[in-house]
């Protein structure tokens, strides 16, 4: 237990800076108007949006399953399989 009392003065100064930032940290907010705030709001949904006018390209590819498949392979014809020999 004795190794752990070096915890306390670290947990004692944490426990403090939270205190104090969230008594203080209440002030420094700053309310707006309500008016202002609409027409902040306004103001902005009316710009136009910088990526608004451009599109991405389509990938053309084929989704992926998660799944690795060979090509199936047709059967050779008889005339054409090296290992015959007539």
């Amino acid at each position: 237990m004795e190794i752990l009392l070096w915890l306390v003065p670290a947990g004692v100064v944490t426990t403090l800076a939270m205190a104090w930032v969230s008594w203080f940290g209440r002030e420094g907010r700053g309310e707006v108007d309500r008016e202002v705030a609409v027409r902040r709001l306004a103001a902005a949904m009316q710009r136009e949006h910088p990526a608004a006018g451009t599109t991405r390209p389509l990938a053309a590819r084929e989704r992926s399953t998660g799944i690795a498949v060979r090509p199936s392979r047709t059967a050779p014809s008889p005339a054409e399989d090296p290992r015959r020999t007539a």
